[in-house]
């Protein structure tokens, strides 16, 4: 899985703004294979044992993993790891940077 983004900063957006969000973002892919193994369905933890962390890289290293993907445990609404993930991905990003630029909490 690869996702991509694209950040813009305006020429009023300081230093410390942006080693801010630098800094939260560089936790992200942590955050992300936190969550993408919280929402991994369980029956023998198997799945969620064999889910690494390998730089920025999730990967789940069973051979039931797409099948979990797809949606057919229904455990956690049946919806996969892949799409809720990139949603939090997606969450997570507009948070930390409309957070730190915008001075909102």
């Amino acid at each position: 899985m690869s996702i991509e983004f694209k950040v813009q900063f305006s020429a009023k957006t300081t230093l410390d703004k942006l080693k801010g969000v630098r800094n939260q973002l560089a936790k992200l892919p942590v955050d992300s294979y936190n969550y993408w193994v919280s929402i991994t369905p369980v029956d023998t933890g198997n799945a969620r044992r064999n889910t690494t962390l390998r730089g920025s890289d999730i990967r789940a290293d069973y051979p039931y993993a797409q099948r979990l993907d797809t949606g057919w445990s229904k455990q956690y609404g049946g919806k996969g790891m892949t799409e809720p993930t990139k949603k939090y991905i997606r969450d997570r990003v507009r948070q930390i940077t409309g957070q730190q630029l915008t001075g909102k909490k």
